[in-house]
């Protein structure tokens, strides 16, 4: 998907959700655990019940690898549901990925060719050879954690070296990298004020939000300090969707909730 289709839908939908596909087998209802495949089931109820209000889902891998087979299964079967039924809708594979050359070029064929996603997280520490082989696919984003929503985030991302602070060099150095068009960036709710300065820096770049809802982040800052002339955000949501209800009435909850966050969403683009 290209960044012109994605911002149509964002006008289309007025919103700019992601709902993050994080299934934790001990927090789904229970009545899914007799289904032949509970990940899927549950996946594909949530997806039928909001995929008119949010522009993008989010898998985040480890979910699935921590049941081995079965859960990668599960997520091919979800990607593929989202291809075949919602193919508007965005699609970001969470997997943090970031090795020498020769592995991320297999990283990127297997999310971007054999899975199919349109985006994938990636890690910069190792720096431009692990990730110019995923700038390298065609209407495919690489979305490079910057700073992200954890407490850790700290330890590293905010220290200064040589008189800035490494995030911001992240950022710079990012855009000279071959194919840097295809970059978005991974910048957490719960770092809203550091926002102003990051728009200093990648102005046009589209953001990956997480931390609004569970982890406190607040919608109306991340908008008011990170939104651009094409909105430039995906304001993520994981528990405070999928897990809203773990009772028979979970799909519908989950769509009560997404709600509530594209509500508010299409206000502030009215207020545009």
């Amino acid at each position: 998907m290209t960044t012109e289709q994605l911002v149509s839908e964002i006008h289309k939908k007025k919103s700019f959700l992601c709902v993050g596909l994080d299934v934790d087998l001990s927090k789904i209802p229970t009545h899914l655990l007799e289904e032949e495949d509970p990940i899927f089931a549950f996946n594909k109820a949530i997806i039928d019940a909001t995929h008119d209000l949010t522009v993008a889902y989010k898998p985040n891998t480890a979910f699935y690898e921590a049941y081995g087979l079965k859960g990668w299964k599960s997520l091919e079967k979800t990607i593929a549901y989202l291809n075949t039924q919602y193919p508007e809708v965005y699609t970001i594979a969470d997997a943090k990925r970031g090795d020498i050359g020769n592995t991320s070029r297999m990283y990127a064929k297997a999310f971007f060719e054999d899975l199919a996603f349109d985006s994938i997280t990636v890690a910069p520490y190792m720096g431009k050879d692990s990730v110019e082989p995923f700038l390298e696919f065609t209407d495919k984003h690489t979305i490079l954690l910057a700073l992200t929503s954890n407490a850790g985030a700290f330890d590293f991302q905010t220290k200064e070296v040589a008189g800035k602070e490494l995030y911001k060099e992240v950022l710079e150095t990012s855009k000279t990298w071959e194919n840097s068009e295809n970059l978005m960036y991974v910048v957490g709710a719960t770092k809203a004020e550091f926002l102003a300065d990051i728009r200093t820096i990648i102005p046009d770049s589209f953001l990956l939000v997480p931390g609004v809802g569970a982890q406190g982040g607040s919608l109306s800052e991340v908008c008011k300090y990170g939104m651009n002339e094409q909105i430039g955000l995906l304001i993520n949501s994981s528990r405070g969707i999928i897990y809203k209800s773990n009772g028979t009435d979970f799909a519908e909850a989950a769509r009560t909730s997404a709600k509530e966050l594209q509500s508010q969403m299409e206000a502030i683009l009215h207020a545009r």
